[in-house]
């Protein structure tokens, strides 16, 4: 079981969800954090504190309605990415992107493309 970050976090990069996780298995890339799916020990203390609400528990059947994609892809690219970026675990709090307020609430698909995965 593991948790996943989605599209929202795209161009927002808030790290309150980092603060709180007990295993630090997440990761930091030029415009988006991730979650290790291999460390994360679904705890989900981090699902309450992400302020664009782009984190999600494995299990969450809806998730393609609520992100346009499936779990599998979001599994997949949370682990492609955290591998990518091993030498980027984050365990405290930084600044938002400057210009985050820009990207908050819009529309399925309008992020994921803008994804850099460095």
């Amino acid at each position: 079981m593991t948790h996943v970050v989605t599209e929202a976090c795209i161009n927002c990069k808030h790290s309150d969800c980092v603060i709180v996780c007990p295993v630090d298995c997440f990761y930091e890339g030029p415009n988006f954090l991730t979650i290790n799916p291999d460390e994360c020990i679904d705890c989900g203390v981090c699902i309450p504190e992400c302020p664009e609400k782009a984190i999600f528990p494995d299990s969450d059947k809806n998730i393609e309605a609520k992100t346009g994609q499936t779990m599998d892809f979001w599994v997949k690219l949370n682990g492609k990415l955290a591998d990518k970026w091993a030498g980027n675990n984050i365990t405290k709090k930084i600044d938002a992107m400057p210009d985050y307020e820009k990207w908050s609430g819009q529309p399925l698909g309008t992020r994921l493309p803008l994804l850099d995965e460095g």
